[in-house]
């Protein structure tokens, strides 16, 4: 009873939370489209609308994280889709531990939890910031705030005024894709961010801005502290520089620059995560149904490889960046040194934060290129970075897609429900909504299971060679599935153009 007043008496409070009004009737493709592209297009803009008030020597503490968060760097939407993700992490844990009593099957519920989230969407914008500018990674330009005649602090909090507005409009960007576009902006910024990143990581021809020679000290090539960033240009340069020459490239070092500072592995490992993420995207077991009155009429329910999709991975490494975010600001605000220790670049390299930080490339797992990056690190310690980055991953990929199955309505009660409401049935068992939930149970917790740890294990694989760009294994991974997921949405939407009749048993009102 306590339980039920509680609820009542915060869903109206809920709803009066600025909201995008759903449809009333089925919206056309063309239409879905349209927004789709609009918010797309928006999205490229204020990537590109800088902070206003920003100094250069400002830091970027999520800059690893860019191919998952989707922000960019310098912009008001820096923060990306983090507040997001984050308040999803919060609210699956706080659910699936009972201490929230929510049950994400029931109508009501569920509208309570998505109500839930976006005000913690709210609270997670706020402490995603300030954290930030207290901890001094987002400074103030004294010379801007001198010529406006207003102290530093006020300059602080403007910019904190246009991050916040920036997390606010991502957050109903995605609520306006999700309703009346295709897909999810989350996903649909992601893939953005990915693609910038994959564009820029082939043809961008400028060094890193702010960076250390990773892996393999090239200090002595031609006095050039990094190679350009694109592959294109990486190559030019190795190739016709005279101090480099194509002798040293045959030697040991220069083949072990070739491969990892020349990004061949990353070449390599980049094609090959495409086609290994096609692949598993296309392999499901598939339940057959036959319609209950109209002879003839079958289809069938596809249960994929890895059915709680990629995006579990993003909740993985969304709580890795928290805690690097956290330990970061102890560091560098309080020289709070018992979680470990950071140099000048925001890298970890001590501590429980070094061991908890993800793998990023060649550089933390190869003996010789880690005592380069790391210096006096130890054999045991590469290995137990190694062995608890893979155990974040997989054990992490295994919880969270259970969450995720559960709490956004593809578990086995759900997907019952939906079948015996479109009219089919499983051929050779009664039309019995509690017989479909024994016979898909049979398949969607083990298949959550086994696609949970799988893809943790994909995106330790891309994490170990790196990918071009610095997109990452995870983001790698996101974008590809994400790309193909959208193309078999693309693929039900004109099919629910074509025949009416689907939308019902595809989820559509």
């Amino acid at each position: 009873m306590g339980e039920t007043g509680i609820k009542d008496r915060i869903e109206p409070f809920l709803r009066k939370l600025p909201a995008v009004k759903r449809p009333e009737k089925h919206v056309h493709f063309k239409k879905k489209f349209m927004w789709t592209v609009g918010i797309l297009v928006l999205y490229f803009i204020l990537s590109n609308i800088a902070v206003f008030g920003l100094s250069k020597d400002s830091q970027d503490v999520l800059e690893s994280y860019r191919a998952i968060f989707a922000g960019a760097s310098g912009s008001i939407i820096l923060l990306g889709i983090g507040p997001i993700v984050t308040a999803s992490i919060v609210l699956q844990l706080l659910v699936g531990a009972e201490i929230l009593p929510l049950d994400v099957s029931q109508p009501k519920d569920q509208a309570i939890f998505q109500g839930l989230q976006k005000l913690l969407v709210f609270v997670m914008i706020v402490l995603e910031t300030l954290p930030q500018i207290f901890g001094g990674f987002l400074q103030p330009d004294a010379g801007i705030a001198s010529t406006l005649g207003i102290d530093t602090g006020l300059l602080a909090f403007i910019i904190f005024i246009q991050i916040f507005i920036g997390g606010v409009l991502i957050l109903y960007m995605d609520e306006i894709v999700s309703k009346w576009g295709i897909g999810s902006g989350v996903s649909l910024f992601i893939v953005a961010g990915v693609a910038q990143a994959l564009i820029s990581g082939i043809f961008n021809w400028n060094p890193p801005f702010i960076g250390k020679p990773i892996g393999l000290n090239i200090a002595e090539l031609g006095g050039r502290d990094n190679l350009p960033i694109g592959f294109l240009f990486k190559w030019q340069y190795l190739l016709t520089d005279p101090s480099i020459g194509l002798n040293y490239l045959l030697t040991s070092n220069g083949l072990l620059l070739m491969l990892t500072r020349g990004e061949i592995l990353a070449l390599f490992a980049t094609v090959i995560i495409f086609l290994l993420v096609v692949y598993v995207e296309s392999t499901r077991i598939e339940i057959p149904l036959a319609h209950s009155s109209v002879r003839g009429a079958r289809g069938k329910f596809p249960v994929k490889l890895i059915y709680a999709s990629v995006l579990p991975m993003i909740l993985v490494r969304a709580l890795q960046a928290n805690v690097q975010l956290i330990g970061s600001l102890l560091y560098n605000r309080y020289n709070f040194t018992w979680l470990g220790q950071y140099d000048q670049y925001g890298t970890p390299v001590s501590g429980l934060v070094f061991y908890l930080n993800p793998i990023r490339g060649p550089q933390d797992w190869i003996p010789s290129l880690a005592a380069q990056a790391y210096p006096g690190i130890q054999l045991w310690q590469i290995g137990l970075h190694f062995l608890v980055d893979a155990f974040i991953l997989i054990a992490g990929g295994i919880l969270f897609a259970i969450f995720w199955v559960e709490t956004t309505g593809m578990g086995a009660s759900r997907v019952a429900k939906q079948i015996q409401r479109s009219g089919m049935q499983i051929p050779g068992f009664r039309r019995n909504e509690q017989v479909i939930e024994k016979v898909v149970s049979r398949y969607i917790p083990k298949v959550t299971v086994i696609g949970g740890a799988f893809i943790g294990v994909l995106t330790l694989i891309a994490s170990m060679f790196g990918l071009l760009g610095g997109i990452g294994g995870t983001g790698m991974l996101l974008a590809v599935s994400i790309i193909y997921q959208l193309y078999e949405k693309f693929a039900s939407e004109q099919l629910m153009e074509m025949h009416p009749l689907m939308r019902k048993f595809l989820g559509e009102e």
